[in-house]
């Protein structure tokens, strides 16, 4: 059965991710199998107008192009980062900023690989922010969109926090206390 309705929505168990560590500087590695070939998760990666609809930032141009310079903005930031497509090699690898997208052709499908270098401290965070970001990008590329959830929305989401519990048990580490109240508002 087909979900169409966000409000059904339920992110499965935490799944797909490891973590390598190199200090305070940590790699979150998740891997998503989807059904649709790279071409077309190539395209969801590096058409602005895909990327609005599922990731957890905005840009203002394509990501297809190594060298190209584009404003990456993250949910939730003001401020744009001024970010460089380092790698481009549709439909396989593509580069930029502190992420890299790997895209492995599998049957009829993708086997989509994210390496994010982030924060320590948040990582976990970012492992259930994905997780969500990429059920959705799953969802839009199945033709049954529900609609981007990220930053502060994905937080308040009920899922987000049982997949941040979930992620912090399988890396092993402490989840940064949150005012629990903050998360419930509004």
């Amino acid at each position: 059965m087909m979900m169409t309705d966000r409000e059904q929505y339920t992110p499965g168990p935490a799944s797909g991710a490891q973590v390598r560590k190199d200090g305070e500087k940590w790699t979150l590695i998740l891997v998503r199998e989807l059904r649709h070939a790279p071409e077309k998760v190539w395209q969801a990666l590096t058409d602005p107008a895909h990327v609005r609809e599922w990731a957890p930032f905005e840009v203002d141009g394509s990501l297809g192009t190594v060298g190209t310079t584009v404003n990456l903005t993250w949910a939730g930031t003001p401020k744009p980062l001024e970010t460089k497509v380092t790698r481009a090699d549709a439909p396989k690898v593509l580069q930029y900023g502190d992420i890299r997208w790997e895209l492995e052709a599998l049957g009829g499908g993708t086997r989509l690989t994210l390496w994010h270098n982030i924060d320590r401290r948040f990582i976990c965070w970012g492992a259930a922010g994905w997780h969500i970001s990429l059920d959705v990008l799953d969802r839009l590329l199945s033709g049954n969109p529900i609609g981007r959830i990220v930053g502060v929305d994905a937080m308040k989401f009920a899922g987000w926090q049982r997949l941040n519990a979930e992620y912090a048990k399988q890396f092993g580490i402490e989840t940064p206390n949150w005012p629990r109240q903050a998360t419930r508002k509004q």
